[in-house]
């Protein structure tokens, strides 16, 4: 839509439009002569940033930046349209130094930074796009003809690789999951139980998008301090819009007394871990709901059938499990138990899509499903610690194969304390053969060195970031198959295991859940299209070998030959190890 809007003398935007080329993410650059425009029109370095990253840009930068002509309200679009057909309303136009940015030798200085830039984000080995698009302005950006020529062939080229085929399938992997939400929830005042980091952000942002929202917690500083953060976010995505975040504010209620249960159509609760404590929370709480409210829980792992024990209607549990950050990890699992409401799921997932989310459909099992597939990837990171293999080399297989962060970074952020709770939980409920938790991981527990959030863990942290240690070169050099076949294909395993167990019926959901949820490298597709493309026979022949050398924790799941998603694979005739 944005390169036909480019090929138009002029253009208007209403008060709130936002643009961008989002091709990026789908494996390709823009096309129809829009690289060559946008860079043209406006500023090219900044114009290169915004096609490279598949960001969005807000109608006031739009303007500012010439890739809009004029920004009005809709009473006002008519009145705009006869100035720009008498001529009244200015045209933009790429200015001086625009030109001199698009000179040979300043796209020759640009490039080479646009490409050490991309490579952080987005390997080349893995993610083409990028490097074709700053290959086509660097040798084409002076020329707008040539350089629409020229994206074409490099268009058609992108769209045959492998990265562009699966990204593309993501693409509609995320429709899949708005689709599941439907249409309308019926849910317009939200209570939200706990104001940790969890609560206090779920709460945020469903003051953000527009629900009445109150927060309760025991402790009045909390709730403080998780209406802080909702400012300081809002701050950020506002994108200057005082207004807006004024409002949001406004509806996001502080409520030490926990006044908002008696009104809320959903009610969340979002406590720790410990089902205990969640019980108790439910018999306060359920009696004073109204007639009709939906109870959730944000349990991470928790299976439904202990939370719902002493509940008068336990049809009308729920779970409704974000993943944290809250703000930028857009997928929600929708638990069920075998004696839900299927309305009350139905109106679950309506309201994770009104709030922007997209809704996962799992079954109650212990670690519903992205947890239960992570657990065992992040178990074997610790493992291969123990064994005396350096962090950086472990998270450095991972990133090669395409994972967006290593485990034991990721295990940092997320919480070693979580991690260590949701692992043995797992192993206790499933009987899993993983090791027991190193000691070392518990002793850094106990001292509270829980990885980000109190600057210590695995890694040291610093502004936000891992502190990576001597070794960090050697692993730059590193590039260890059987490492990351190790990390990986328990995780592809136990994605076989969830389907068979029903957790799930549908191995798309598994997919869209881990690339959504985790971030499983996008360009593979998700763990069962990894299997798929790599072949079912050969990964149970690798998982085989690996449980001769390393235990029956690598053992091929039944479902391999059971449950018939890989018939086209041919037969998997199981080894015993």
């Amino acid at each position: 839509g944005l390169e036909i809007a480019l090929a138009c003398n002029q253009r208007i935007a209403v008060d709130g439009t936002r643009f961008g080329f989002p091709e990026v993410q789908i494996g390709l650059h823009p096309g129809l002569g829009g690289t060559a425009r946008f860079t043209h029109l406006c500023d090219p370095i900044e114009a290169m940033s915004f096609m490279l990253t598949g960001k969005s840009i807000h109608d006031r930068q739009a303007k500012r930046m010439g890739l809009v002509d004029a920004v009005v309200p809709e009473r006002h679009v008519e009145a705009a349209i006869a100035a720009a057909v008498r001529g009244d309303l200015d045209q933009a136009h790429q200015g001086l130094v625009g030109r001199i940015k698009d000179s040979a030798p300043a796209r020759r200085l640009a490039a080479r930074q646009m490409r050490a830039q991309a490579e952080h984000r987005a390997p080349s080995r893995h993610y083409p796009a990028p490097y074709a698009l700053i290959d086509l302005w660097e040798e084409h950006g002076g020329d707008l003809d040539a350089m629409k020529q020229a994206e074409i062939a490099s268009f058609a080229r992108l769209m045959l690789t492998d990265a562009a085929q699966n990204l593309i399938r993501v693409f509609f992997l995320r429709q899949k999951l708005k689709d599941l939400a439907g249409k309308d929830a019926g849910i317009a005042q939200v209570h939200v139980i706990g104001a940790g980091a969890m609560g206090g952000d779920i709460a945020a942002w469903c003051a953000w998008k527009g629900l009445r929202t109150s927060l309760s917690d025991v402790s009045a500083e909390a709730i403080g301090a998780a209406v802080g953060r909702a400012a300081a976010l809002y701050e950020k995505i506002a994108h200057g819009d005082r207004l807006k975040i004024r409002d949001a504010l406004d509806r996001l209620i502080p409520d030490t007394a926990a006044l908002g249960v008696t009104s809320a159509d959903l009610v969340i609760e979002a406590a720790p871990e410990k089902a205990e404590l969640k019980r108790k929370l439910y018999a306060d709480a359920e009696p004073r709901m109204k007639p009709g409210a939906i109870l959730a829980t944000n349990t991470s792992s928790i299976p439904l059938k202990e939370l719902r024990e002493g509940l008068e209607r336990p049809e009308r549990l729920i779970g409704i499990h974000f993943f944290n950050p809250v703000s930028r990890l857009d997928l929600v699992e929708v638990v069920t138990h075998d004696g839900s409401d299927a309305k009350v799921a139905a109106r679950a997932r309506a309201f994770v899509g009104h709030i922007g989310k997209l809704p996962a459909a799992a079954g109650s099992a212990p670690g519903f499903i992205v947890n239960r597939v992570l657990t065992p990837y992040l178990a074997e990171a610790l493992t291969l610690m123990d064994e005396g293999v350096p962090p950086e080399i472990i998270d450095k297989a991972a990133t090669d194969f395409g994972m967006p962060v290593g485990p034991l970074e990721l295990a940092d952020q997320v919480g070693l304390d979580i991690g260590l709770a949701v692992a043995e939980m797992l192993k206790r409920e499933l009987d899993w053969p993983i090791p027991d938790a190193p000691q070392w991981l518990r002793d850094k527990v106990k001292a509270r060195e829980l990885g980000k959030k109190t600057g210590k863990g695995i890694y040291v942290w610093k502004d936000g970031k891992a502190v990576k240690g001597h070794t960090a070169k050697r692993a730059a050099e590193t590039s260890n198959m059987d490492l990351a076949d190790r990390l990986i294909l328990p995780m592809v395993n136990t994605a076989v295991a969830v389907l068979r167990e029903g957790v799930t019926d549908d191995p798309e959901v598994i997919d869209a859940a881990m690339i959504f949820g985790t971030g499983f490298a996008p360009f593979r597709g998700g763990p069962i299209y990894y299997a798929r493309q790599r072949g079912a026979g050969e990964i149970v022949s690798a998982l085989n070998d690996l449980a001769r050398r390393h235990g029956p924790r690598f053992e091929p799941d039944a479902g391999w030959s059971e449950g018939g998603w890989f018939e086209e694979d041919g037969p998997i005739a199981h080894e015993t190890p």
